[in-house]
């Protein structure tokens, strides 16, 4: 199963249980009525009004966190391709004879990046690709090196170019661990289990009319569902809904200028 069918399957069962607990709560409320009328609820208020604020400093505590993750793998993408475009420009640096070949090696690496990505959700494709990105890397590198000598002023050229290498392989390993950077599993889990109990109290809460009111309780429980699986979407981009690919279109661009 993959990814965008997971957080959907999440979002769903979150949908369908607070409705359960809703009609629990609701329930609850019926019979403590019947059992009661007169008697209000006392001391209540305080505890329900801490248990939706939780709740709601939990959702934007993880909606802010995954919405900054997220924007923070976009900006990675134009620092490869800043990256890879300003070594390549210093690839001008070493003597004619040598140029082709590595600028050659250079298309070969931003295509192999693109491929990379492209493969996601498939992570084994996706490690492959990697791989082959990391042999390009060492063959540029080792071209690099190679030339650097030859180059007019020497030590000066190297200077330029080698740290600008440098830079465009960290990116790589920049990237791709940013892409496995996720909050504890338990944090989701806590926001689960907190949207439950808060739909069993707001059922509570609900009128002990035995006529149920279905409108506020389905659209209470498909607010918070709803909110759930776009953050499970927007934590994991590439595998949902939610895509980057718009923004790889930065290095799509770079590509092409690289005549």
């Amino acid at each position: 199963m993959g990814h965008a069918h997971q957080a959907i399957v999440v979002a769903a069962l979150l949908f369908v249980g607070m409705l359960i607990l809703l009609e629990m709560g609701r329930r609850a409320q019926v019979r403590r009525q019947r059992r009661d009328p007169e008697k209000p609820d006392q001391g209540a208020g305080a505890l329900e009004a801490a248990v939706y604020g939780l709740l709601a400093l939990l959702i934007a505590f993880t909606f802010s966190g995954a919405a900054t993750r997220f924007d923070g793998r976009r900006h990675l993408v134009v620092e490869e391709a800043n990256a890879i475009g300003t070594a390549y420009l210093r690839v001008d640096l070493l003597p004619p004879a040598v140029q082709p070949a590595l600028k050659d090696s250079f298309r070969r690496y931003l295509d192999s990046r693109l491929e990379a990505y492209d493969q996601l959700p498939n992570f084994e494709a996706f490690r492959a690709g990697l791989a082959k990105s990391g042999a390009l890397q060492t063959e540029i590198w080792t071209q690099a090196v190679t030339a650097c000598p030859k180059a007019e002023g020497g030590t000066p050229a190297c200077m330029l170019l080698l740290p600008a290498l440098n830079q465009m392989f960290d990116i790589t390993t920049t990237r791709t661990t940013a892409l496995e950077v996720h909050p504890p599993a338990i944090i989701f889990v806590m926001l689960c289990v907190l949207a439950l109990v808060t739909a069993l109290i707001a059922g509570y809460n609900l009128t002990g009319d035995r006529n149920r009111n279905w409108l506020p309780m389905v659209g209470f429980a498909l607010t918070v569902a709803a909110t759930v699986y776009v953050i499970l979407d927007i934590e994991y981009p590439r595998l949902g809904f939610i895509r980057v690919e718009a923004i790889d279109q930065v290095l799509v661009n770079q590509r092409a200028s690289m005549k």
